[in-house]
């Protein structure tokens, strides 16, 4: 069933993959202009990678058994919606369509840029899959935010503009810090069922009160920063991020207030939200 796939490549998320592209194409306006075929080009690579690790994380959870006790979103192995075999195809091809998109990236912008690649590969596999899983080790949000924030942002820029600038890196904190909120709020909501089930993300390791204060630090920092980069680098534009401040009012204070299991579903897609209400503002304020 088509309508199973879609929900197994967890569109919720993928704000996540399409802010840093928008952020680093906004910062290659800054630097002089944006190429926009290529930046099409990165948002293509990072979606299919976004989704390709959501396939292949449903994957790894799904034979481990980890998902058994899951109260979030459907995953199709572990509800037998879908074979594993087939699951892990769909991961492939989807990783295989970012390397498409990648490699004619690379040969324009420097063939240095597949080992860039073969890492974010290696990166959306390994969280869950592999015999040491990052993701079971509570490192789950440090490679978001090197991945999902730097990575991305300034390898978008990078492609356009040849060359990695300043405001692309520090627009990237943001970004980074977006991207770990929707992680956050996800493994707030499966603590019971990763105790149960051995995974020691960060969220069980810190526990429901630490986790609930690192998400709304992540999602109330994003805005912030935007001071910091249109007084650092002169672009005043980069204020009307502010404007979606408001947005984190509501899950923040959900999440401040106890949600937990089912009613942090409706805090997640209101975190993707934020994410993508923040990050095109953001972009446009950089491009201005």
């Amino acid at each position: 069933m088509t309508n199973a796939w879609v929900l197994g490549a967890r569109p919720r998320t993928l704000p996540a993959s399409l802010v840093p592209v928008a952020v680093g194409t906004g910062a290659a306006v800054a630097a002089g202009g944006a190429v926009w075929w290529r930046a099409v080009l990165a948002g293509v690579v990072a979606v299919a990678i976004q989704v390709g690790t959501n396939y292949a994380n449903d994957y790894s959870d799904g034979v481990r058994g980890t998902d058994a006790e899951r109260v979030g979103p459907l995953r199709l192995v572990a509800s037998g919606t879908k074979s594993p075999r087939a699951v892990k195809v769909a991961a492939v091809v989807a990783f295989g369509v970012a390397g498409v998109a990648g490699l004619a990236l690379a040969a324009v912008a420097g063939w240095w840029l597949v080992a860039v690649g073969a890492a974010c590969f290696a990166a959306g596999w390994l969280y869950t899959g592999g015999p040491r899983p990052y993701g079971y080790a509570g490192l789950g949000e440090l490679f978001v935010f090197v991945f999902f924030g730097l990575v991305a942002t300034v390898g978008t820029a990078y492609v356009q503009v040849q060359t990695v600038t300043g405001l692309a890196a520090v627009a990237a904190v943001p970004v980074g810090l977006l991207a770990v909120s929707l992680l956050v709020v996800n493994n707030l909501r499966d603590i019971p069922g990763d105790e149960v089930a051995g995974k020691r993300t960060l969220a069980v390791r810190i526990g429901p009160p630490g986790t609930r204060v690192l998400y709304a630090a992540c999602l109330l920092a994003a805005p912030v920063l935007a001071v910091v980069i249109a007084v650092a680098f002169n672009r005043p534009w980069a204020l009307i991020a502010l404007l979606a401040g408001p947005l984190a009012v509501t899950p923040v204070r959900r999440v401040a207030a106890g949600a937990a299991g089912r009613d942090l579903i409706p805090v997640l897609g209101a975190t993707g939200r934020v994410q993508l209400a923040i990050g095109l503002l953001l972009a446009v304020g950089l491009a201005v």
